[in-house]
C-alpha cells in the first residue's frame, strides 16, 4: 500500500469514527427522551396522599415535639421524689424550621417507585451510549473530545449525568433531579447537534498541549457540578417560599402542593447545594491556575485580561462571596441562594456569551 493511500485510508477511517460518534449522540437523545417521559411517569402516577409532611409540620405556622424523657429521680432521708421532666415545646421559626423531606417524585408508593426505577436505568443507558459517542469522537481526531463547543456540550452534558449517577450510587436521595437533568441535557444537546455542530478536525497549534487534558477536563467537571448545585439552589428557593407560605397560613396550590411536597425540605436542599458548591470550588481554583499556567506556554504571559480569563475570575468571585455568605450571619439562606444563582449565571455567560458574542485569544476554536 502507498503512503497516499494509507493517508487516504486514515481519514476515511475517522470519518467513519466520527459519523459513528454522530449516531451515537442521536440515539443517546433518543434514550434520554424515553427517560425524561419515565420521570414524567414517576411524579403523575406516584402517590399524592404521602405528601403531606411539610403542611402537618408547619400547621398554625408551629412544630410541636413532645419529648418525654427518663424521670429525674430525687433521693432524702425520708424517702424519694420521682419527677417527670416536663413536655418540650419547639416552635419553627423562619430559618429553623424543623420540617421532614418529602418522599420523592414517586411519593412514597411501589407504582411510582417502579417508574422512576424504569427511568434510572433508562438515564445509565443513556449516558453509556453518549459517553461511547464522547469517545468516538475523541478516535475519530486522535484529540481530547473538546477542542470546540459542540465537543464541549457533549462532554459536559455527559458529566452532568455522570454526577447524578455517581450521588445515585452513594445512595444519596437525589431521584428528583433526574426530570430537571433530562430536560436540561436534552437541551443542551439539541442545542449542540443543531446550532454549535462542527465537523471532526484537528486542532490549531495553540491548543496541542498536555493543558488541554487538564485545564479543560477540569472545567468541565466544574461546571457540571455547579450546574447540580444551581438545581438544589432554585428548588431551594421554591421550597422555601412554599413553605413560608404554610407557616403564615397560606394555602398553596394544588399543582405546588404536588410538586413541592416531594422534594426535599428546603433545609436539605439548601445544605446540599451548598455542599455541592464547596467541594467543586476549589477545583475551579485549580483550573484557573491551570489555565493561567498554560497561557504562559502558548502566549508568553500568566494573565492578560482575555475576556474569557475575566470572566472566569468573576465566575470564582462570585462563588467566593456564595461561600462567604453562607458563613456570615444575616445572608444565610435566600439571600446567599441567590448570589450562587448569579455565580452559575457568570459561568454560563464564561461559556456561551463569551464565546459566541465576544472575540478574544480563546476564539481560535470558534464554535
Amino acid at each position: 500500500m502507498t503512503p497516499a493511500a494509507a493517508t487516504e485510508l486514515a481519514t476515511a477511517t475517522n470519518e467513519h469514527l466520527a459519523n459513528i460518534s454522530n449516531t451515537l449522540i442521536y440515539s443517546a437523545m433518543a434514550v434520554y427522551t424515553l427517560a425524561f417521559f419515565a420521570y414524567i411517569a414517576e411524579w403523575l402516577f406516584g402517590s399524592r396522599s404521602k405528601v403531606a409532611r411539610t403542611a402537618a409540620a408547619l400547621t398554625a405556622g408551629t412544630a410541636t415535639a413532645e419529648a418525654k424523657g427518663p424521670a429525674v429521680t430525687v433521693k432524702s432521708k425520708g424517702g424519694t421524689a420521682v419527677l417527670e421532666r416536663p413536655e418540650v415545646v419547639v416552635r419553627s421559626s423562619a430559618g429553623s424550621r424543623d420540617v421532614p423531606d418529602g418522599p420523592g417524585a414517586h411519593g412514597g408508593d411501589e407504582q411510582g417507585d417502579l417508574y422512576g426505577r424504569i427511568a434510572v436505568s433508562l438515564t445509565v443507558l443513556a449516558f453509556l451510549v453518549e459517553l461511547c459517542g464522547v469517545v468516538a469522537r475523541a478516535a475519530s481526531v486522535q484529540r481530547a473530545p473538546w477542542g470546540n463547543m459542540y465537543e464541549f456540550n457533549i462532554t459536559f452534558s455527559t458529566v452532568a449525568v455522570g454526577v447524578y449517577l455517581l450521588l445515585l450510587a452513594l445512595r444519596k436521595n437525589v431521584r428528583w433531579l433526574g426530570l430537571f437533568l433530562t430536560t436540561t441535557v436534552l437541551l443542551d444537546l439539541g442545542l449542540a447537534v443543531t446550532v454549535l455542530y462542527t465537523a471532526s478536525d484537528q486542532l490549531v497549534p495553540a491548543l496541542h498541549s498536555y493543558w488541554l487534558y487538564i485545564h479543560v477536563s477540569t472545567a468541565i467537571v466544574c461546571g457540571a457540578v455547579f450546574y447540580v448545585g444551581a438545581v438544589g439552589t432554585l428548588l431551594y428557593l421554591f421550597k422555601d417560599s412554599y413553605e413560608n407560605k404554610l407557616a403564615g397560613g397560606g394555602k398553596p396550590g394544588s399543582f405546588a402542593t404536588s410538586v413541592l411536597e416531594r422534594l426535599p425540605a428546603s433545609a436539605s436542599l439548601d445544605k446540599f447545594a451548598y455542599r455541592i458548591n464547596a467541594a467543586v470550588f476549589p477545583l475551579w481554583t485549580f483550573t484557573i491556575i491551570a489555565g493561567a499556567i498554560w497561557a504562559e506556554s502558548a502566549w508568553g504571559r500568566y494573565w492578560g485580561w482575555d475576556p474569557k480569563e475575566t470572566w472566569a475570575f468573576i465566575t470564582w468571585v462570585a462563588y467566593a462571596c456564595y461561600l462567604h455568605a453562607r458563613s456570615t450571619a444575616g445572608w444565610k439562606g435566600r439571600k446567599a441562594a441567590y448570589i450562587a444563582l448569579i455565580a452559575f449565571g457568570c459561568w454560563l455567560f464564561n461559556y456561551y456569551g463569551v464565546n459566541i458574542f465576544v472575540g478574544g485569544k480563546h476564539s481560535y476554536a470558534g464554535v
